[in-house]
């Protein structure tokens, strides 16, 4: 007898009740009550669950449109779309509704738990800011190297070679964490603050602290006894960025004094969704009301325009920067001082990251990596993956197939950007390994360099090789 089947269930107890005594007759009776109130019971329950789940959905829907309705009222108010009530002759609303008025926009502006984030809603008064380009602002990647080179010496006395700025720019188009390390004086923090003239948009400068252990001391937290948000410029400057359509670049000055893979853990793991709407971070628990426009349900999204720069320091005062922080970074290492020139007179320039993001794809699809370059990199990969227990691994491709093409559209050569970021990826990672026992294989490194990419190739890689021969 199958409990699927009621009907040939119900035969089967015809047939089989013929033979029944009284005392079969009861209990059979009994046991089909009791199965028919364990099924009306279970129906019960489906429906009370079903009926609680509507219900809290409606709930928390009406809450959101509550919301959100009070938010748009809020705004007509401050813009003027609403009559002040404060406006209002006296004979026509009486003294005590006028009291009453202001008594509860004085609870309302108490309440505010975000006062740095509303004056953003306020100074934008809650629309995004566009960025209007002229014709001859739009260059090339290669231009817009020479330009800001040319602008950066003529009106800040700050010197940097093509091949640092194209890296630069190559870099940005590879991740939206960049990390500039080196000796001192060498225009680590001066780079992105020099960009950030040059595009009219100024980069912010945010000092890290030793003590900082996690994001709520870059990012701010509640304060559960004022019941007040401690904003940070940290917060207010990625806050402000969803309101604008240009770059905003953020640096975070010798970001290494505090372990970078604590406070930024979120960052790290955000940032590399290829979905940008998945960039959220919670801020608070909820939203309320009179909380900032762009907070939606106590979350930030991180904006698409915004890269984070990191300056760091090799020395005893400073943490190690690990290769989960380098793996997912664009690293640029800058020991070496420009030469001084003279530089035409060259003005700033407004660009938007619509069209920074254009040049970037275009350079994609015009400056593939070549068939050899490809193939030569796969030979590669396999000896330092054999011998080196080393890989390249799929993120580190995509930032290659990425950061080549970006490379060569700033005028620069698919040889030396393939250079750049085996060094910089792969080279590095040797540091960790135990080296008097790989001599051997070092030294055939540098012959498979030479055969795969020809002599006078790969400099830095075969630069930092030879450092480490020296060090056996």
């Amino acid at each position: 007898m199958l409990i699927g089947y009621p009907i040939e269930y119900a035969k089967e107890f015809l047939i089989v009740s013929k033979s029944f005594s009284f005392l079969d007759w009861m209990l059979s009776v009994f046991f089909i009550v009791i199965f028919l109130i364990l099924v009306v019971m279970f129906f019960v329950v489906v429906f009370q669950l079903l009926k609680r789940y509507f219900r809290f959905t409606k709930i928390e829907y009406e809450k959101l449109e509550l919301l959100s309705r009070m938010n748009v009222l809020e705004r007509k108010l401050k813009n003027g779309g609403i009559a002040n009530i404060n406006n209002v002759p006296k004979n026509e609303l009486g003294f005590q509704g006028n009291k009453q008025v202001a008594k509860t926009e004085q609870q309302r502006t108490k309440g505010n738990r975000f006062v740095k984030l509303t004056l953003i809603d306020e100074k934008y008064k809650y629309s995004v800011l566009p960025t209007y380009m002229k014709e001859e602002e739009k260059l090339t990647l290669s231009q817009l190297v020479t330009h800001f080179r040319n602008y950066s010496a003529k009106n800040h006395k700050l010197y940097y070679n093509e091949r640092i700025i194209s890296i630069f720019l190559a870099g940005m188009a590879t991740s939206k964490i960049m990390i500039l390390e080196g000796i001192s004086g060498t225009g680590k923090t001066s780079l992105p603050y020099a960009f950030g003239k040059f595009i009219n948009h100024n980069s912010a400068i945010i000092s890290v602290q030793p003590s900082w252990r996690d994001r709520y001391e870059m990012m701010g937290y509640l304060n559960e006894f004022t019941k007040k948000f401690n904003e940070t410029e940290f917060l207010k400057t990625i806050y402000e960025t969803t309101y604008r359509t240009d770059i905003q670049l953020i640096v975070l000055d010798e970001m290494n004094l505090a372990r970078v893979e604590y406070y930024f853990a979120d960052f790290l793991s955000l940032l590399e969704l290829p979905n940008s709407d998945e960039w959220l971070l919670d801020i608070v628990p909820e939203q309320i009301i009179g909380d900032p426009i762009n907070l939606k349900e106590g979350k930030i999204k991180i904006p698409e325009n915004i890269w984070f720069v990191g300056t760091a320091n090799k020395d005893d005062s400073t943490f190690a920067i690990t290769d989960k922080v380098y793996d997912r970074a664009a690293s640029i290492e800058m020991n070496d001082k420009a030469e001084s020139f003279d530089a035409p007179e060259t003005p700033s320039i407004k660009l938007s990251y619509k069209y920074i993001r254009e040049l970037f794809d275009n350079a994609l699809d015009e400056y593939k990596l070549s068939d050899r370059g490809l193939e030569a990199i796969k030979e590669l990969d396999n000896y330092i993956t054999k011998n080196f227990e080393i890989t390249f691994g799929n993120r580190i491709m995509k930032q290659l197939l990425t950061f080549v093409p970006v490379y060569i559209a700033c005028g620069r050569d698919e040889v030396e950007g393939i250079d750049y970021i085996v060094s910089r990826k792969i080279i590095r990672k040797f540091e960790t390994l135990n080296l008097p026992f790989l001599k051997k294989e070092l030294e055939e490194l540098l012959v498979i360099f030479d055969q795969l990419f020809g002599k006078d190739k790969l400099i830095d890689s075969k630069t930092m090789i030879q450092k480490y021969i020296r060090q056996i």
